[in-house]
């Protein structure tokens, strides 16, 4: 579905854009750095492209629908598939886990507040920002305070 998806585009199929899909496709995370796929993809054999080619092919899959694009934790931009429903997201100030998350209540306290402003909403997009679970971030969180 996703190939399709690809090819309906109006994006030229390349051999970059497609390992780049196809990257996002067996992926074991949903969000990925430009960074972290080009270090990813420099591993396979035949690996023949650079950082800014996968940063444009980022950008060129977010303009057409494919990516949604994230600004998370500073200047750490993330990308992942557009192939799920709305979600929003929770992130590790620790170690920069990101966890998925859908709630019914707030999406519709969401439509409430923005109706009683008579605010017509597009889109929107929820980031918590704390500790997850991880003994490891607990233990660097309670010495911070």
């Amino acid at each position: 579905m996703l190939e399709a998806r690809f090819r309906s585009s109006g994006l030229r199929v390349t051999g970059a854009r497609l390992r780049i899909l196809r990257f996002f496709q067996r992926a074991h995370q949903r969000h990925w750095s430009a960074e972290e796929i080009f270090r990813d993809l420099m591993s396979e054999p035949d690996a023949d492209l650079g950082l800014s080619t996968v940063h444009r092919i980022l950008m060129q899959f977010e303009q057409v629908g494919l990516l949604t694009r994230h600004q998370f934790k500073g200047s750490r931009v993330v990308y992942e598939l557009d192939d799920r429903g709305h979600h929003d997201h929770m992130v590790c100030l620790m170690c920069g886990a990101v966890e998925e998350f859908a709630d019914e209540t707030i999406e519709r306290r969401r439509n409430e507040i923005a109706s009683m402003r008579g605010f017509e909403l597009r889109r929107h997009a929820l980031t918590l920002f704390g500790c997850c679970c991880r003994a490891e971030c607990r233990a660097a969180w309670r010495s911070r305070r």
